[in-house]
């Protein structure tokens, strides 16, 4: 998935007030089918994430994310934050949207949302090993 990275509102508002600690919380990325639509404003935890996908080697909850990196560009005067590519070894399923969130290890009632990337079209995987590019589609804060 090469799209663009979106903040939820909540997302942002949790890493300002310090619910979301980059350096310290787990993070994970579910993957969901073009019948889900991302609501930044009103999507708040995992459970309102809806239509996430099934398939050979997927697992509900999606993968952890590992290799967090902060960095601050001053060109463009951005912080921008990625994670390593997490992959999903002999993969046979279809995507549209990857959902970042900060995983509590309990329900999704208490999993905050945090970013989104939703593709033009499927992207499909078939007996194949999937990786999804987070370096690309960085998550960024303008200063401004």
């Amino acid at each position: 998935m090469s799209g663009t990275l979106t903040w939820f509102g909540n997302g942002l508002l949790k890493l300002a007030t310090g619910s979301i600690d980059l350096d310290t919380d787990t993070f994970k990325v579910m993957l969901c089918t073009s019948a889900y639509t991302p609501n930044q404003d009103t999507h708040v935890f995992r459970s309102d994430v809806t239509n996430e996908i099934t398939g050979t080697g997927y697992t509900a909850g999606g993968a952890t994310l590992t290799g967090v990196a902060v960095t601050y560009d001053g060109a463009s005067n951005q912080v921008r934050i990625s994670w390593t590519d997490p992959t999903w070894s002999t993969a046979s399923f279809t995507a549209r949207t990857a959902v970042i969130y900060k995983s509590r290890g309990g329900a999704s009632t208490a999993d905050e949302l945090v970013a989104y990337v939703t593709e033009a079209s499927d992207i499909t995987a078939t007996a194949a090993t999937f990786t999804l590019d987070l370096a690309a589609p960085t998550l960024t804060i303008t200063a401004s």
